[in-house]
């Protein structure tokens, strides 16, 4: 039996990117190729519940275009002031409503496994959109899919990680998708903002090659990829610590001397200082193209959970 039929999507929760396996992520990305120009309404009749706890830009509005050029439609909330949650409505009870209205939800919340928690208490599939610092399966799928376009491959390649390791959720879900398949890990980041001990534990289990760093300087030359972030203000529990490092951790041109001309730098998006606006016109910029590419991946997975292919 060929590897198209043992893997099938149709109705599956997108929760972590841990219960995907290898063959599974490139399945995806392989799909997502047929989406670069495809907008046929393959889900017309389809609805998408937006279910967004925390401010977001990239994320919801990709979704809602991807269903959209898909045909389908979107109901929903980006503000969850204006959801009955502001009423003292409990997340399950919002997710078990929300549910009898339309064929897959989409969510964001601040809570970490409040998209598992969700999926349980949802009889129609769960897609996570972001949970805390927890996990966000669908940026790490673009990031994959974004490695390869510009690359050519994922496996075997030397990726640094700088900048705020610890609460983001990006870093976290990419880590762990990039240890199936070879690649060598650079952390970089100050010591408040180390990754944590978990990832680092899974890498350990699955045999991938680390290191630790506090400069990008030190690990620029063997760089395929830098995947920069931002400091995050809004998980920080002290403000004054967030003050002293948030503008240490930024990339600056002068940086590229040493790097490999193939080299690029990625971004989930926003940046604040950490990537200077006169970085953007450089050949090794591709965070645009990297936000461009959710469109395409969240499309797939779209037509992938709601039969839009098989």
């Amino acid at each position: 039996m060929g590897r198209e039929r043992e893997i099938d999507f149709l109705h599956r929760d997108i929760i972590s990117i841990n219960d995907f396996s290898k063959d599974e992520i490139v399945y995806v990305l392989e799909s997502a190729k047929a989406f670069e120009h495809m907008r046929k309404p393959i889900l017309k009749d389809s609805v998408l519940g937006v279910l967004f706890f925390e401010p977001s830009t990239r994320t919801r509005l990709s979704f809602e275009s991807a269903m959209a050029q898909l045909g389908g439609k979107t109901i929903g909330f980006a503000d969850p002031l204006v959801s009955s949650s502001t009423k003292g409505e409990s997340l399950l009870d919002t997710v078990k409503i929300v549910s009898g209205y339309c064929d897959a939800i989409v969510i964001r919340h601040p809570l970490e496994g409040s998209a598992r928690l969700a999926a349980e208490a949802s009889e129609i599939p769960v897609i996570n959109g972001g949970d805390g610092a927890n996990q966000h399966p669908t940026q790490t799928l673009l990031d994959l899919y974004t490695i390869k376009k510009c690359q050519g491959r994922i496996s075997g390649l030397n990726i640094a990680m700088v900048g705020d390791l610890k609460y983001g959720r990006t870093v976290h879900s990419l880590a762990c998708a990039l240890s199936k398949f070879g690649c060598r890990l650079y952390f970089v980041s100050p010591e408040s903002l180390k990754i944590p001990k978990h990832i680092i534990d899974d890498l350990q289990n699955s045999e991938t090659e680390y290191s630790e760093h506090k400069e990008v300087g030190e690990v620029i030359k063997e760089c395929d990829i830098v995947y920069m972030t931002r400091i995050q203000k809004e998980r920080f529990p002290d403000p004054a610590e967030y003050e002293r490092i948030a503008h240490t951790y930024a990339i600056e041109k002068d940086v590229f001397r040493e790097a490999k001309p193939t080299m690029k730098i990625m971004h989930p998006l926003p940046r604040v200082s950490e990537i200077p606006k006169d970085i953007d016109d450089s050949e090794h910029a591709y965070y645009f193209e990297q936000a461009a590419n959710g469109l395409v991946v969240r499309k797939a997975l779209l037509a992938l959970i709601l039969g839009g292919v098989k």
